[in-house]
């Protein structure tokens, strides 16, 4: 009887033991951080991919290396086809203005584009000449360069704030102020009401200044935009040096004090778009925003408003030497955008608020912010080195213009990507090639990846899952030999993806190991929307462009992250 019992009792234990082995087995993850569970499964999952991989290994080959200086002129695109004008004017003496995109735009948007359409339709003359004027909405940075480079200058320029306007002073263009202000805004930081509550408990009030203390000691986590392209991510840039040095905002102090805030900041954003879908995730505590923006986005109400920096009042300029007709139109202009009707439109679209701020940060001159800016790409990734990994389509869709542009903006690239980043390359059609292993991007490095480039020819599908597979598994075994670095991968097609592989597959593996995947879209007949899934895994940056402006997007993207 006992024997029976206890022969039982040990089935019963056998049976119940499985049970638990298999429900501890199935619920392992349960529970723990998303990274942690999947880095590795993850691994387990991009070993088993890489193994059904077709891969083959190029030679490398060298090409010399003409220039390590980019060519601003030859990296635009034309204009028109790029930033085609929002408003045209036809009058007998026209003068076109560049305007920041926060009030070029269309709805609340589109202040400028709306006063100017109501200036053109009142009928002004001068000596008998009908006035009018166009706008082009265009991107601060964007702006600058083709004001700088000569490639194309405009008779006005209306930027966020000082700063690029300074910038373009500085570089030897004429250029005078018309307006002070056509309208009021503010740059500020949208935090949320956790991490407001604990900068209350820990800091005291808070201010520009005890939220950077916060995000350096690694209370918070703060997100901004890159101040090589966006007015608000300079006027950032410029605070942020301020607050460590007020005196001398490219000093030792100035700098020690920028690193110890960067060591902290989990990306630089490409967009401002980017940036809020961070923040949306839980990513990011804060991210920097104008006001008008902030005031006519309710879905961003839970996030309160600090405001920061020098003023963004919308200045007016005058760029070039204009004859006297155009000096007339522009006068007119600015002085038709300070009267009433067009002041009351600019509060109904959430300029002009008064929100008890006065700046104390100083505007400095052009000079300073470009030194501030190259301090900014020294600096931004704080000593930790890069590790990235270029995963190019070379399908036969990619034959003739789109090669041809890729080509010209990969080896536009090796001028934007710092020499102590580490760098690899492989290209993908029915198969994936190995072009080049990964290694620090020296002079000789250089010459390899610019012979891979060159060599390149399009034939065949669009293994694209399986191009990132082998970018992901080269990345990791990087990562052995650096395992402090920042692994990036860059992922460059034009088509949709002709393979067993598929989304599903990868989108684990690449959330598990946590690399970031850029992907960059060529003409009409690239998948932005699953390129954007690919990129939105890990707070990566997704662009669409076309054959003609590629190189200049995919040189602002690299200049930022690499």
């Amino acid at each position: 009887m006992n024997k029976k019992v206890i022969a039982i009792v040990l089935v019963l234990a056998l049976v119940v033991g499985g049970v638990v082995a298999i429900g501890i087995n199935r619920t392992k993850d349960h529970g723990k951080t998303k990274n942690t569970i999947s880095q590795e499964q993850a691994l387990r999952d991009l070993d088993k991919l890489y193994k059904n991989v077709d891969i083959t290994t190029a030679s490398p080959q060298k090409a010399a290396i003409d220039s390590l200086a980019g060519n601003v002129a030859d990296e635009l695109p034309d204009i028109d086809t790029s930033y085609p004008l929002t408003v045209t004017g036809n009058g007998d003496v026209d003068i076109e203005i560049f305007t920041s995109t926060e009030k070029g735009g269309t709805g609340t948007d589109g202040w400028l584009n709306d006063v100017a359409k109501d200036f053109n339709a009142q009928g002004y003359t001068v000596d008998g000449k009908t006035m009018s004027v166009s706008v082009r909405s265009i991107a601060t940075g964007t702006a600058v360069d083709y004001i700088n480079s000569g490639v194309y200058v405009p008779e006005a320029y209306t930027p966020s704030n000082e700063l690029f306007g300074e910038m373009v002073a500085a570089g030897g263009v004429p250029i005078r102020k018309v307006n002070d202000s056509l309208i009021g805004n503010t740059a500020g930081i949208l935090l949320s009401s956790k991490a407001q509550q604990t900068i209350n408990e820990q800091y005291g009030d808070v201010t520009f200044e005890s939220i950077v203390k916060a995000t350096q000691d690694g209370v918070i986590t703060m997100g901004y935009t890159n101040p090589f392209s966006s007015a608000t991510g300079l006027n950032f840039l410029i605070s942020t040096l301020t607050a460590a040095d007020p005196d001398d905002i490219l000093s030792a102090d100035a700098i020690a004090g920028f690193n110890a805030f960067q060591a902290n900041v989990p990306l630089v954003s490409f967009t401002t778009l980017q940036m809020r879908e961070s923040a949306e995730s839980g990513v990011l505590d804060g991210f920097i925003m104008e006001y008008q923006t902030y005031v006519n986005d309710k879905s961003l109400s839970a996030y309160s408003f600090i405001p920061f920096g020098v003023d963004h009042n919308n200045p007016l300029y005058a760029v070039g030497v204009l004859s006297d007709d155009k000096e007339a139109v522009l006068e007119k202009f600015s002085e038709f955008a300070d009267g009433a009707s067009a002041q009351k439109l600019a509060e109904k679209y959430g300029f002009n608020v008064d929100l008890g701020y006065q700046s104390t940060t100083p505007t400095p001159d052009g000079k300073t912010c470009i030194a501030a800016q190259k301090l900014w790409k020294d600096n931004k990734d704080n000593g930790q080195e890069i590790v990235a990994v270029f995963v190019v389509d070379t399908s036969g869709s990619m034959d003739g213009d789109p090669m041809n542009s890729l080509k010209s903006s990969l080896i536009n690239s090796i001028n934007y990507i710092d020499n102590d980043a580490y760098v690899g390359l492989i290209t993908y059609n029915d198969v994936v090639t190995k072009q080049l292993d990964i290694a620090q991007f020296d002079l000789n490095q250089k010459a390899y990846f610019k012979g891979a480039v060159q060599g390149m020819k399009a034939s065949g599908g669009t293994a694209m899952y399986s191009g990132i597979v082998v970018g992901l598994r080269m990345l990791e075994d990087a990562m052995a030999a650096h395992p402090n670095a920042k692994p990036m991968l860059f992922v460059l097609t034009d088509g949709v993806p002709t393979e067993w592989l598929s989304l599903n597959d990868v989108d684990n593996v690449i959330d598990g190991l946590n690399i970031p995947v850029y992907t960059i879209g060529y003409g009409s007949g690239a998948d932005m929307d699953t390129l954007g899934k690919i990129s939105s895994i890990n707070e990566a940056a997704s662009i669409s462009a076309s054959t003609d402006d590629v190189i200049y997007k995919i040189k602002n993207l690299f200049n930022a992250e690499l």
